[in-house]
């Protein structure tokens, strides 16, 4: 192989890797309005808008025990909890519409859900 051959093959793997990273970014930026729902016995506890500027440290004290949840940079987690296997703790941080944090002991769930953004239009070809 020459080297014109292998400088041609990396150009094109660059090249292709890049148009990847940029359709990635593109489309699903703004796919989904993410918001998190906070419950506790199955009632809601709280909603907020989860996006990148919302950063919050809150601390969720029930009959059963308290938890510390941690919201920054668009991800859900819980940083700290009174229960004897700390589980939820060690799921680490959520980001995506339908994950979900859950401690059983505390019966809090944490999940992220999320609306479209896109709204479905008729396109050229329909009609």
């Amino acid at each position: 192989m020459k080297r014109l051959d292998v400088f041609i093959i990396a150009l094109v793997i660059i090249v292709s890797l890049t148009s990847l990273q940029i359709f990635k970014t593109r489309f699903n930026k703004n796919f989904y309005e993410k918001y998190v729902e906070i419950k506790v016995d199955g009632k809601i506890f709280k909603t907020m808008p989860l996006n990148n500027d919302n950063q919050k440290v809150f601390t969720i004290k029930t009959d059963l025990g308290t938890n510390v949840v941690k919201i920054e940079k668009g991800k859900v987690s819980i940083i700290e909890a009174d229960c004897r296997d700390k589980i939820c703790v060690k799921d680490g941080p959520i980001e995506k519409p339908g994950e979900m944090l859950v401690c059983l002991p505390h019966k809090l769930v944490i999940e992220i859900k999320g609306k479209k953004a896109l709204k479905a239009e008729v396109d050229e070809i329909s009609y």
